[in-house]
């Protein structure tokens, strides 16, 4: 079975925060351990980074044709050009560490490009990233190349791996074996066995993250992620900052926003990260984000009738059913791909990923009926697209860096008996997701770096306007999101943008009417009217 194309670049783009509750896990954490690691806050890094070694401040980047993608930014063949014959070429930026210390060691960020069309009347450099945080930029942009085209007749499309990611010091801790065994297991434990089994799992993950990338762990945090944009745009040769972020993109992009206000020529966020939330917070808006989303594919589904493959004359009989299949799964799985197993965590992964596109709804329809006649093939290829599994077995490293930048932002940790407590809201919020989102609280548990923030501040009021877009059925990053993070990014500067449609973000949707909104103002520097309604989509709820 092939990993459907469709929603593995879903996946590549679409990652965010906490769907994937993995990392480390222990009843409290090795405050040892925590010595000396705040140096990623904000004030420290914005006290010792007001200049540059003039060997990083100068550089000249040498671009070349670029290379197949590592394993680690999830592997294939090189990009091929784009219509036009425009091709794809990469390079490595050197940055420093430690901000804290410009003049010390240094480390490279993989870096990737597509030359603007008319470079006469180029604006400058156009930089994305694409969320995760843990997705590889030089591998997404490529495959989502066609849809920003348009935005190259004035732009050179250009993005990155942050660092931690991919080809730029990839954060490594668990091996393909281990990675296998974990995403099988158990992350929704109902017995006391089953809790310790968890613990005893995340414990160990959060060991391999130590030993393999220790020494980088401090580093890979979002306010080092903003310093480094601020860098690549001088680098690039450019006199601001134009910039694209796509969901966890956005909290990078607020974050930037508010180090280097005046450093922001335009900057478009889409899909938008909740900048008021702390990680407990977004977790919960997440599970009704996904619940949101599988209501109303439910509802399509049974809205169809006969022509859905799913029982049920309503879509609340539809969600009943999966809600059964998913248990019949936690006690008996069935057979997946090759020698592997569909188990419970996969099955709802796989719904996890199948939800954040409706173009992927076909594939979820026709995975869970496959699943109740016993094959689980399609369900395990949709949760190996998130989990970053390639068809030949090996991850990339997205899970890994996921869990060390969410670790160095966010200060909460919680100890099992705190997760417990919490879970019932959880399951309120999503009888489907909660559980398992829930127990994902414990994601940060025990890791070797204190955190930053309980949440970002992006308060940027010396930027000029920056449009957020929130998509009112986008279960990753819920809508209410959009209209936090315009609020927060100060009076005159947040221009919201509504898209009433489904799926995670609104660009890519290909709506006419937001991408009319996103290139006036990217190409020609017209500015939406704040409150613009695009899309004609049943979206779930409103603000």
């Amino acid at each position: 079975m092939r990993t459907p194309p469709a929603v593995r670049a879903a996946a590549l783009a679409a990652t965010v925060t906490v769907l994937l509750p993995l990392t480390a896990c222990s009843e409290s954490g090795d405050g040892a351990a925590d010595t000396d690691r705040t140096k990623n806050s904000p004030h420290a890094a914005n006290a010792a980074a007001t200049s540059l070694p003039a060997d990083l401040a100068s550089q000249k980047l040498k671009w070349k044709p670029c290379p197949a993608p590592s394993v680690a930014q999830g592997g294939g063949t090189a990009p091929t050009p784009l219509p036009g014959g425009t091709a794809w070429e990469c390079s490595f930026m050197k940055v420093p560490l430690d901000y804290a210390k410009p003049d010390g060691e240094t480390i490279e960020l993989a870096l990737i490009r597509a030359k603007a069309v008319n470079q006469s009347k180029r604006i400058g450099s156009l930089i994305f990233n694409f969320g995760g945080p843990g997705a590889s930029g030089v591998a997404t942009l490529p495959a989502f190349g066609t849809t920003y085209d348009k935005l190259r007749a004035r732009y050179d499309l250009v993005s990155f791996d942050p660092r931690g990611v991919g080809r730029s010091e990839g954060v490594k801790c668990e091996n393909d074996k281990q990675l296998d065994a974990r995403f099988e297991s158990d992350l929704t434990p109902d017995t006391a066995a089953e809790v310790q089994a968890y613990v005893d799992e995340q414990k160990e993950y959060v060991a391999a993250c130590r030993k393999n990338s220790g020494s980088e762990l401090p580093y890979v945090g979002t306010t080092n992620a903003a310093r480094d944009m601020d860098l690549m745009y001088r680098v690039l040769g450019d006199e601001k900052l134009y910039y694209f972020g796509i969901s966890y993109g956005t909290e990078l992009g607020g974050v930037y926003a508010h180090l280097f206000p005046k450093h922001i020529g335009r900057a478009v966020l889409d899909a938008v990260v909740d900048p008021t939330t702390d990680s407990e917070q977004a977790s919960l808006g997440q599970a009704k984000g996904f619940q949101l989303a599988l209501d109303n594919f439910t509802k399509d589904c049974a809205d169809r009738g006969s022509a859905c493959k799913l029982p049920g004359s309503t879509g609340n009989e539809v969600e009943l059913w999966i809600a059964d299949l998913l248990q019949q799964l936690e006690k008996t799985p069935i057979s997946g791909l090759g020698t592997r197993q569909l188990t419970q965590s996969q099955a709802i992964t796989g719904i996890a990923a199948s939800l954040y596109s409706r173009q992927t709804w076909p594939l979820l329809e026709e995975g869970l009926d496959d699943a109740d006649g016993g094959d689980g093939a399609l369900l395990l290829a949709l949760a190996d697209s998130l989990n970053g599994r390639s068809e030949n077995g090996h991850y990339d490293n997205s899970t890994a860096a996921n869990t060390a930048i969410n670790c160095v932002d966010s200060k909460q940790r919680f100890t099992v008996d705190e997760t417990k407590a919490k879970l019932a809201g959880f399951r309120k919020a999503s009888p489907v997701f909660g559980d398992y989102l829930g127990w994902g609280l414990m994601a940060c548990t025990g890791w070797p770096v204190r955190g930053t923030w309980n949440t970002p501040d992006v308060s940027a009021p010396d930027a000029p306007p920056i449009l957020v877009i929130g998509n009112t059925g986008d279960p990753a990053t819920p809508y209410a999101g959009a209209k936090a993070m315009a609020d927060e990014l100060g009076k005159g500067v947040g221009v919201e943008i509504t898209y009433k449609g489904q799926g995670h973000g609104a660009y890519n949707s290909g709506d006419a009417c937001v991408q009319k909104a996103v290139g006036g103002y990217l190409l020609d520097g017209k500015v939406p009217a704040a409150g613009t309604v695009c899309g004609s989509g049943a979206g779930g709820s409103g603000k």
